[in-house]
């Protein structure tokens, strides 16, 4: 029976291009999407084309309700999935003194809350599958060493990183591994209002990563290869740190 992953923001970006690179590894996806459905509905095309299955979930994950129906209805009519990749997130940068209540309510909610408005209604069903599991959720540099204008931001990936910790202690005995993947700076709709060779020369490599890649570190995660891998953030950034 082939396994299904549940991808979070999938339909544009890294979570596009995870969901892309799952199909092609041979899962069943889900492809959760908040906004776009064009752009979920065209993943899913090349999903179906690659000669897996593919649905569509659509909701926000810093809506507990919203989340914690969806999923439990889709649990109900198709089972529980063997991973999670909890890639949606958002930003709302500026300087601290500048930022508004709602600059870090929103990030906060969305980004930390998720995790658990996503993995609080799936986790049983997957413990009772009694069949091992894969969580990936993704952090960033950010989370790890801070950076000027985003102390929002980091603070609710620096919470990812400890969420997957305690959470990997947890579930390890039940051989659902647990790990964090941390982006560094990525070619995404994100960056594409950066000065590119300013920040490209901070960065060993002098170059932005590319969603494929991160995507690739995520399907070793995800694989049978890394089922002695868990509790681990896994950096992908050009040398950054």
């Amino acid at each position: 029976m082939t396994k299904t992953i549940v991808i979070t923001g999938a339909s544009k970006g890294i979570g596009a291009a995870t969901a892309r690179r799952l199909a092609k590894d041979g899962f069943d996806i889900v492809i959760h999407y908040n906004s776009d459905h064009d752009g979920a509905q065209r993943v899913a095309n090349d999903a179906i084309g690659l000669g897996v299955q593919a649905r569509l979930l659509q909701f926000d994950i810093a809506d507990r309700e919203a989340a914690s129906e969806v999923l439990t209805q889709d649990v109900a009519e198709h089972g529980a999935p063997y991973g999670v990749v909890l890639n949606a997130g958002i930003t709302r940068d500026g300087p601290f003194p500048a930022l508004e209540d709602d600059d870090w309510d929103s990030v906060l909610h969305t980004n930390l809350d998720g995790f658990y408005n996503v993995i609080k209604p799936l986790l049983m069903p997957i413990i009772q599958r009694r069949k091992g599991g894969r969580i990936v959720a993704l952090t960033s540099i950010a989370g790890i060493a801070g950076n000027r204008g985003q102390v929002n931001y980091a603070a609710s990936k620096a919470g990812i990183i400890g969420a997957v910790k305690s959470l990997a202690l947890e579930l390890a005995k039940r051989k659902i591994t647990v790990n964090a993947v941390a982006p560094g700076i990525v070619e995404t709709q994100m960056t594409d209002e950066l000065p590119a060779d300013e920040v490209k020369s901070m960065i060993p490599m002098r170059r932005y990563g590319t969603p494929d890649e991160v995507a690739g570190t995520i399907s070793f995660l995800c694989s049978d290869d890394a089922s002695y891998i868990t509790r681990q953030v896994i950096s992908v950034n050009g040398g950054m740190l």
